[in-house]
C-alpha cells in the first residue's frame, strides 16, 4: 500500500471505532435518563446515575464525538470528496450534524439531572432514545449505497 492508502485505511479505522463508541453512548445515555427520572431526588440511585451520566458524557461520548469529527473531516479531505458530485455525503453530513445536536441536548439534560431537575417525562426520554437509532440507520444506508439522487 502507498502512504495515501495507509493513511486512508488508518483514518477510516479510527473513524469507525470512534463512531461505534459514540453511538454506544448515544444509545445508552437516554436509558440512564429514563432510570434516573424514576429515582427519588437525593437518593443513592439518583446520585449514582449522576456519576454514570457524567462519566459517560466526559469519558466516552465527548472524546468519541471529537475523534469521529476529526477523523471524518480528515477522510473527507484525503478522498477529495466533491459534495456536488456526492449528494449522499451531503445528506450524511447533515445527519451527523443532527446527531451532534442530539448529543448536545443529552449534555443539557445531564446538567438538569445533575441539578436534581426532571425537565421531561420518561416517555420523552424513551422516544428521544430512538432518534440516534434512526439517524444511525440513515447514515449507514447512505454510506453503503451512496445514492446519487439523480443529480
Amino acid at each position: 500500500l502507498q502512504l495515501k492508502g495507509v493513511l486512508y485505511l488508518s483514518l477510516k479505522s479510527l473513524h469507525l471505532v470512534a463512531v461505534i463508541s459514540w453511538m454506544a453512548g448515544m444509545l445508552y445515555m437516554p436509558r440512564l435518563f429514563v432510570y434516573h427520572h424514576s429515582a427519588p431526588v437525593g437518593g443513592d440511585a439518583s446520585e449514582t446515575f449522576k456519576v454514570m451520566e457524567r462519566r459517560l458524557a466526559k469519558a466516552i461520548m465527548m472524546p468519541a464525538l471529537i475523534v469521529t469529527w476529526i477523523a471524518g473531516i480528515s477522510l473527507f479531505f484525503v478522498q477529495a470528496i466533491d459534495l456536488t458530485q456526492s449528494p449522499w455525503m451531503a445528506l450524511k453530513l447533515l445527519s451527523v450534524l443532527a446527531m451532534t445536536a442530539v448529543h448536545m441536548k443529552y449534555l443539557k439534560f445531564a446538567r438538569f439531572f445533575a441539578a436534581d431537575e426532571r425537565p421531561k417525562t420518561t416517555k420523552y426520554f424513551r422516544i428521544l432514545n430512538e432518534v440516534p437509532t434512526v439517524l444511525m440507520i440513515l447514515v449507514v444506508v447512505l454510506v453503503v449505497f451512496k445514492p446519487g439522487f439523480g443529480f
